[in-house]
């Protein structure tokens, strides 16, 4: 395939899997199973809807899928799909470069920053 932008459709895919929650609940239910509460516990910072929201877009993708657990009460639990388990490399790959460019990238932030800065007081 050639290089070339990401559009229509493989951009509003990328932007699913790479918002804001979605990769952290990837990472989770890469470990195996979960619940939807104990999601919330291993993803402390997000909102119940937030977290519904994701799992119902992750599930629409065929990323997670939601299993009724048949218990005395009302269960559901996540897991990945082959699907969801394939993008576990690309995942790793992301995080891998932000690990090892984070400096830079603070760097580069922190000088553009001090520039702006600059640019700002300079202007009447």
């Amino acid at each position: 395939m050639p290089d070339a932008c990401l559009l229509g459709d493989q951009r509003d895919l990328i932007d699913q899997v790479l918002d804001k929650w979605s990769l952290s609940i990837l990472a989770v239910l890469l470990r195996g199973p979960h619940r939807f509460n104990e999601l919330r516990r291993e993803v402390p910072e997000i909102t119940q809807k937030s977290l519904a929201q994701t799992l119902k877009r992750l599930e629409r993708n065929g990323i997670v899928e939601r299993i009724v657990l048949d218990t005395r009460h009302f269960a559901v639990e996540y897991r990945m799909t082959a699907l969801g388990r394939s993008f576990e490399a690309p995942r790793q790959a992301l995080a891998q470069w932000a690990s090892d460019h984070l400096e830079d990238v603070n760097k580069a932030r922190a000088s553009y920053d001090a520039d702006d800065d600059a640019r700002a007081a300079a202007s009447p």
